[in-house]
């Protein structure tokens, strides 16, 4: 452990070097140009491509990267004395997806603990208390997850856990160290602003939700607040959009991550393309952003971010590969 100063001077020292070999933004292209699975582990790892089916490949693929991500971004948080609280959050959003799996394997009466991603010291959870889910909790802040759920009720666990996350993370957010506190609150509330949107969109355009139910589902800082809410207010908004008219969205505040539009075709919005676009255009963000603050903690938050990206389109072009074989 170093102190801060020197902490942070070597952590962008190192994610500066990581970053420019990642496959994030522009250098993804490297990803999707693979033509087999064997290609993409080769490209991705060094050593030989285990002799194993194609499907078995693509988790091994996916679980390596990820095993990978971690271990060096541990090693990062390590240097610090006293992480800020965001980088410990951000890490670990990986508890609540274990959390959710756990949960699951329980309800359908597993008895093999699912592979989980273990955060070590750094994890809310204690898996060694499988298959007791209250000895998994624990006494921290997911103690209140003390049962295990019935399938009807897995959706509804599922969203609150989700909300806690949100609520842990804009919470970690605001006690960021100063100088970038405003930076990071800014980033923290635009992706889970726009993540209700495409989450809005989704409800209302694949399930025919009503307004009062997609409301009961979008995360909010105040629920009464309604339409002025930072994080739902705008998804609110569009509620009362016509979702098959390019003439309603084209003034929208969020125009430019809309699918095109080509004048006398038949259009409606694409809550895809919608977040494709604004995952692009964040990753975009971050790489600037790395470089302009670069000894304080937003540079390990950028790292991370980034980093996520490449995880994900790791996972797409494996899953492509695979289908593509059978």
């Amino acid at each position: 452990m170093m102190d801060k100063s020197a902490a942070d001077a070597y952590v962008y020292a190192k994610v500066s070097g990581m970053l420019s070999a990642s496959y994030s933004g522009k250098n993804a292209e490297k990803l999707y140009s693979a033509k087999s699975l064997t290609e993409l582990y080769s490209l991705l790892f060094e050593g030989e491509v285990p002799a194993i089916p194609e499907n078995l490949l693509a988790k091994e693929i996916e679980e390596k990267s990820v095993r990978a991500f971690i271990k060096q971004y541990c090693h990062l948080v390590e240097c610090y004395s006293q992480p800020q609280k965001i980088l410990l959050t951000l890490l670990q959003s990986y508890d609540y997806g274990n959390l959710k799996m756990i949960a699951g394997a329980l309800c359908m009466k597993e008895t093999k603990c699912p592979e989980v991603i273990d955060l070590k010291e750094y994890s809310l959870l204690d898996y060694g208390g499988w298959p007791d889910i209250k000895k998994i909790t624990g006494k921290d802040r997911l103690s209140w997850y003390d049962r295990v759920p019935d399938i009807s009720e897995q959706q509804v666990m599922d969203t609150k856990l989700d909300f806690q996350y949100l609520r842990d993370l804009w919470d970690a957010a605001c006690k960021t160290e100063a100088s970038v506190k405003n930076q990071i609150k800014a980033l923290v509330a635009e992706e889970i602003k726009i993540r209700n949107i495409v989450w809005a969109m989704r409800l209302k355009l694949y399930y025919g939700m009503d307004r009062e139910t997609v409301c009961q589902k979008l995360f909010f800082e105040n629920f009464k607040s309604g339409e002025a809410d930072i994080f739902a207010g705008e998804a609110l908004k569009i509620l009362n959009k016509d979702f098959s008219s390019f003439e309603e969205w084209k003034n929208w505040k969020y125009a430019g991550l809309l699918n095109p539009h080509e004048e006398g075709v038949v259009w409606e919005i694409d809550p895809r393309w919608v977040e494709n676009a604004f995952r692009a255009g964040l990753v975009k963000k971050y790489s600037t952003i790395f470089h302009k603050y670069p000894l304080t903690s937003l540079a390990l938050v950028c790292y991370f971010k980034i980093k996520q990206d490449e995880l994900n389109n790791i996972r797409y072009v494996t899953e492509g590969l695979r289908l593509g074989g059978e």
